[in-house]
């Protein structure tokens, strides 16, 4: 490694561990490995590697499987695991999604989002799943008077557009995820698009950016709603946009931020194949594929491991080690600023104490610097590994994270390491829309969501 994050000396790239692994394979006796990984309507995700044929190796397998699994099935989505080609691998596999096992927290996230129990089988090349794809046309609508929301975990954001036209915004703070009452979501919710609502004639589609899965507009998981109790889930939260839109009697279509990241870089690059990074409360990760279209994947990056260090920062939520969230969100500036011995004021919220080290950046400081440069080498490392999974022409990056000149040390020194370390990826244009799109950019783009019939 030709970068090391100053601040998280033991950083270990997924990338570089996988690129390893792959040249030592190769030059050794290998076989083949075929993961599957199956969603709702039969769509699937299929994956191949080659692995140590030795029985001494299995365990080097094993971890470097085990990761790439889960990186699958938190980039495409799915409840059925096939995998063809190691019996040990499938043991370890089958034994850690388990509702008691390792990865407890996927086995009940992905049976919650598919509402089907979880699977993993072990098949043979003759009963290997043929590969099936989804395609999904996403937003692009300009006409009409339409009210773009935008649900981040720190702020919500909305806008009033008139024919393509933004003729209002606004930035509000909330506290979604420390709230346990749900009628604090829903009211906030509602008072955004009645602010957007009285700066038009009237309303003819509304369009949502939120973090969490959807389906059919309804509200499958979200960590928005982490406090909200599972009693009032189903009845309440599911349907909360669905019941807003209707008391403005308009049509509604609700995505995630990240898909909403992706077309708002493909409208304005006016170019498919556009990975959206939107760096906030988590990371929210978006893809509009080579034909424009959405893939109908999870895309909740935030879950997929990054640091093949097991001694890596822990994710509360999932509690896995290494994942994005730790690294391309206000989390990841915090963990950083901690390591360097950075005290913050006793009580802060972790949207305080990204300002304090904005501010700082503002001041021009050096530990502040230095934490965007080490999100950077985060950020370049990471790029080769989500192209395992991804066609990335153009990677957008958005979101209260890269505002200011943070922004621009990040995307310089990601560009440095792909440059320097993987001149294959070193064409892939990282940008940033301009400070005030950056800010409310979803929210313009999730108003060209719903097509008005």
């Amino acid at each position: 490694m030709k970068f090391t994050p100053v601040y998280d000396k033991q950083f270990l790239p997924m990338s570089v561990k996988l690129a390893q692994f792959k040249d030592e394979v190769a030059q050794s006796e290998n076989k083949l490995l075929k993961i599957c990984v199956e969603r709702n309507d039969g769509y699937n995700y299929i994956y191949e590697l080659p692995i140590f044929a030795c029985e001494s190796k299995k365990e080097e397998n094993y971890r470097i499987v085990e990761r790439i699994i889960k990186s699958i099935l938190w980039v495409v989505g799915g409840y059925k695991i096939y995998i063809c080609g190691d019996d040990y691998i499938f043991q370890k596999i089958y034994d850690d999604y388990t509702d008691k096992g390792a990865r407890a927290f996927d086995v009940d996230f992905m049976q919650t989002v598919y509402e089907t129990a979880f699977e993993v089988v072990k098949v043979d090349e003759n009963n290997f799943p043929q590969p099936k794809k989804c395609s999904l046309k996403i937003g692009g609508h300009l006409d009409g008077c339409r009210i773009g929301f935008d649900a981040g975990g720190s702020d919500r954001k909305v806008s009033a557009v008139i024919d393509g036209k933004v003729v209002y915004s606004e930035e509000v703070v909330w506290f979604p995820k420390t709230n346990s009452d749900y009628h604090y979501h829903y009211e906030g919710i509602k008072a955004a698009m009645q602010t957007a609502a009285s700066k038009m004639p009237r309303v003819d589609a509304i369009g949502v950016s939120s973090a969490g899965v959807y389906v059919n507009n309804k509200i499958m998981v979200a960590s928005l709603f982490l406090k909200v109790p599972k009693e009032d889930y189903k009845e309440h939260v599911q349907p909360m946009y669905i019941d807003i839109a209707k008391e403005f009697n308009a049509p509604l279509e609700v995505a995630n931020d990240g898909d909403v990241t992706a077309l708002a870089g493909a409208i304005d690059l006016k170019d498919n194949c556009v990975l959206g990074i939107a760096m906030g409360t988590s990371e929210a990760v978006g893809y509009i594929n080579s034909e424009g279209l959405l893939n109908g994947w999870l895309s909740e990056v935030a879950f997929v491991p990054v640091d093949y260090n097991k001694d890596a920062m822990v994710d509360e939520w999932s509690g896995d080690y290494g994942c994005g969230v730790k690294y391309f969100s206000q989390d990841g500036v915090i963990k950083l600023a901690e390591n360097a011995g950075f005290k913050f004021p006793e009580g802060s919220s972790p949207a305080e104490k990204l300002k304090v080290i904005q501010k700082l950046m503002e001041e021009n400081h050096p530990m502040a610097r230095q934490i965007y440069e080490d999100i950077g080498t985060y950020l370049g490392y990471a790029i080769p590994y989500y192209s395992e999974f991804y066609q990335i022409k153009h990677l957008l990056l958005l979101g209260r994270v890269t505002s200011g000149e943070g922004g621009s040390i990040i995307l310089e020194r990601a560009k440095q390491v792909l440059k320097e370390e993987f001149p294959q990826f070193a064409d892939i244009n990282i940008c940033m829309p301009d400070e005030s799109n950056k800010r409310v950019g979803q929210s313009i783009a999730a108003a060209s969501l719903p097509e008005i019939k």
